[in-house]
């Protein structure tokens, strides 16, 4: 039996990794690498493999973005059809494990009671939840993420999803933070928008472009800091990047992708 446990540079499945890796000493750490992840992510699996001493083995599917944003006539991924999910994350993890029984273990948490994990269509791979069975909620994450001395990943401070640099499921404050701190990563992204032939025109976020939501860029954040501020008077004992997540989630509370968020 194989035991897999996928980490996406994000907070929850970092804090997996420090949780079983002892009880787990034969566990399989992989990251499905798309090629358009942000600088920090890798800087952070880094830290994360140095500081418990394990291999993070990255997974590339054999095409990459391009070739299947071809593949699907130029239609951008998104909530309702997110095939880069499928083409870039599991179908390399499936392809990883082939064949073997295994075990694949997922980041969700004790308080997501309503959150599926990734569920594979073969028989040979079974999933568990680790957090869910043992109680752990966002507070227990944190918390060993800080014992640990891991520390989060320095994105957090502006981003609280992992995934692609332009993932369709980034806030609007997200995107504004994303042209900020990666101007090059946020250009690109407008330029996945560009009209196609035949004149449609897909956007990241839902009912608007990226250049029409950064033309709103002030607004944005100026809500964004009057939701900050009146969340932490609220929740004096939550952990900065505990209020930054909520607020976040109440200005979108679209759930994220599970495969890459955790």
């Amino acid at each position: 039996m194989r035991h897999i446990l996928g980490v996406s540079g994000g907070r929850d499945s970092a804090a997996l990794a420090v949780l079983l890796h002892k009880e787990i000493p034969q566990m399989e750490y992989v990251f499905a690498d798309t090629q358009k992840e942000l600088p920090e992510t890798y800087k952070f699996l880094e830290r994360l493999q140095a500081r418990l001493g394990i291999t993070i083995h990255r997974l590339s599917a054999e095409r990459g973005f391009d070739h299947w944003l071809d593949m699907y006539g130029g239609m951008l991924p998104s909530p309702q059809v997110r095939w880069c999910t499928r083409m870039l994350k599991l179908i390399p993890i499936e392809q990883y494990i082939g064949n073997d029984e295994a075990i694949s273990y997922v980041a969700i948490r004790a308080d997501e009671p309503n959150r599926d994990g990734y569920k594979s269509h073969k028989p040979n791979i079974k999933v568990a939840f680790p957090f869910r069975e043992r109680g752990i909620d966002r507070e227990g994450v944190v918390r060993i993420i800080e014992e640990s001395g891991i520390g989060m990943p320095a994105y957090y401070s502006w981003r609280t999803r992992s995934g692609c640099t332009f993932c369709f499921f980034q806030r609007k404050y997200e995107w504004v933070m994303l042209a900020e701190h990666h101007p090059d990563k946020f250009q690109e992204a407008v330029e996945y928008e560009k009209e196609l032939e035949d004149g449609r025109r897909y956007t990241w976020s839902q009912g608007e472009t990226l250049l029409e939501l950064i033309a709103r860029r002030e607004q944005i954040i100026a809500e964004h800091q009057k939701n900050m501020e009146r969340q932490k008077k609220a929740a004096t004992n939550c952990a900065l990047v505990n209020v930054l997540s909520d607020v976040l989630d109440s200005e979108d509370d679209t759930a994220p992708c599970v495969v890459c968020h955790y």
